[in-house]
C-alpha cells in the first residue's frame, strides 16, 4: 500500500459516507512550509499524501476533534536502515493512519454530533539520493527546527506537521495515534498502548474509551526530563533522544509542535500487528484504534 492508494481508500470512504476530503499532494504539503513531513517524504518515488476528512465540517455549533494518524506505508529506516529481520512488517507502519482513516467512516455511518477531522500524513520512508541524513534540520510548518538524528525516527516527523496543521481547526481536543517506537512494545508488550496526555480531563476520556472497548491503554508519563534528551545545539529539537526512556521522549518531541490545545498521544507499536489470533484480535493487522477511538467519540457526545 502506497500513499496514493491510501488516499484512494479514504476517498472512496468519502464517497460512501459523505465525509468531506482532501488530498494535498507533493507541491501543496511543501508550499504549506511542512519541511520536516518533507523531509521524509522527498526521498521516496512514491508521491506522499496529506489527506484531510472531515465529518460534520460546516457545523461551527458543534465540538471540534482533531485526530491524526502517522501513515509511513512502509518504514525501510532510511539511512539509518533497519536490520533486515522482519522488515517486511514495516508495511504495517501506517496504521495509525489507517485507523484514523477508518474511525472518521464510522462517525460518519453513526452520525456522531461533533466536528471531526482527520488527518493523515501520508509517506514512505527510504533510503536514496535525496534522503535526509543525520545531522540535517529541518523547518516545520511553524517555523519550529528539528534536527536529524536517526532518520528511522520519521514517523514523529510526519506527525510534527500534522499536529501544527490541527491547530488550524481551533480544536477542543486533538489525539494522535501512530506505530511510533520499540521503546513502547518494549514497555508494554502487545498488552496495552501507551497514553501520553498534556490535559487530565483528555486522558481520563481515553483511558474511559479504552475500558469500554477492550482496546487497552496505559499512561505514561509526560516527565519535562524527557525534554532535555532532545535539546540540540543547532535547532529546536532533535527527533531522537536515544533509546533510554523512548518512549517518552519520543512523546515530548510531539508535544513540543502541539499549541493551544488539549492533546493526547497514542503510541501503538506493538497494538498494529498480532501473531495469534485472539477474540478480536486477528492474527495479522489488528486495526487497534477504530473501536477504541469510536468510544472516546462517543463519550464525549454523552459528556
Amino acid at each position: 500500500m502506497t500513499p496514493s492508494v491510501m488516499a484512494e481508500r479514504a476517498a472512496s470512504l468519502a464517497r460512501e459516507t459523505g465525509l468531506r476530503i482532501q488530498v494535498l499532494d507533493r507541491d501543496e504539503i511543501r508550499a504549506l512550509g511542512m519541511g520536516i513531513f518533507m523531509a521524509v517524504a522527498e526521498e521516496s518515488e512514491q508521491p506522499p499524501k496529506f489527506i484531510i476528512l472531515e465529518h460534520n465540517p460546516d457545523r461551527a455549533d458543534l465540538p471540534t476533534i482533531v485526530l491524526a494518524g502517522k501513515g509511513v506505508t512502509f518504514d525501510s529506516g532510511g539511512i539509518s536502515i533497519k536490520p533486515v529481520a522482519k522488515m517486511w512488517r514495516m508495511k504495517g507502519d501506517m496504521a495509525g493512519g489507517a485507523a484514523v482513516i477508518a474511525a472518521l467512516g464510522v462517525a460518519a455511518r453513526l452520525g456522531l454530533p461533533l466536528h471531526v477531522v482527520g488527518l493523515a500524513p501520508c509517506a514512505e520512508n527510504l533510503p536514496g539520493g535525496r534522503a535526509q541524513k543525520p545531522g540535517d534540520v529541518f523547518t516545520g510548518m511553524t517555523g519550529k527546527t528539528m534536527e536529524v538524528i536517526s532518520t528511522d525516527a520519521e514517523g514523529r516527523m510526519l506527525l510534527a506537521d500534522a499536529l501544527a496543521y490541527a491547530g488550524r481547526f481551533k480544536p477542543d481536543a486533538v489525539v494522535d495515534i501512530a506505530t511510533l517506537t520499540a521503546a513502547q512494545s518494549i514497555a508494554l508488550g502487545p498488552q496495552a498502548g501507551a497514553l501520553f496526555a498534556n490535559d487530565e480531563g483528555l486522558a481520563g476520556r481515553l483511558l474511559a474509551a479504552a475500558e469500554a472497548s477492550s482496546e487497552r491503554l496505559w499512561r505514561m508519563p509526560l516527565y519535562d526530563e524527557y525534554t532535555e534528551a532532545i535539546e540540540s545545539q543547532v535547532a529546536d529539537v532533535k527527533n531522537s533522544g536515544g533509546k533510554f526512556g523512548g518512549v517518552g521522549t519520543s512523546a515530548k518531541f510531539l508535544e513540543h509542535f502541539t499549541e493551544g490545545y488539549p492533546w493526547a498521544h497514542l503510541d501503538i507499536a506493538s497494538m498494529g500487528w498480532s501473531d495469534e489470533d485472539r477474540p478480536a484480535r486477528p492474527k495479522g493487522a489488528t486495526g487497534y484504534g477504530v473501536r477504541l477511538v469510536t468510544a472516546f467519540l462517543e463519550g464525549w457526545k454523552k459528556a
